[in-house]
């Protein structure tokens, strides 16, 4: 969890999170679903790119080395 190779990959996957919950709330929000504001879609992708970082964090040590995944290649 201390090396720069965790940090890289946890942040990727960070950021692909806010990117699909963004995109999500957005897609939601443009057939009707729901009505949100731009401050509740980022307040919710940002509550979903921490839980990716936690996750990250907690997944730790469980998979390969030096990897947020709980994976372990074969």
């Amino acid at each position: 969890m201390l090396t720069k190779q965790f940090w890289k990959q946890t942040i990727e996957r960070a950021i692909k999170t806010f990117a699909q919950t963004s995109l999500a709330l957005i897609a939601v929000d443009g057939l009707g679903i729901t009505d949100l504001a731009w401050g509740h879609t980022l307040d919710v992708a940002g509550l979903a790119t921490l839980a990716s970082v936690l996750t990250s964090i907690v997944t730790s040590g469980v998979g390969e080395p030096d990897s947020p995944s709980a994976v372990k290649a074969e």
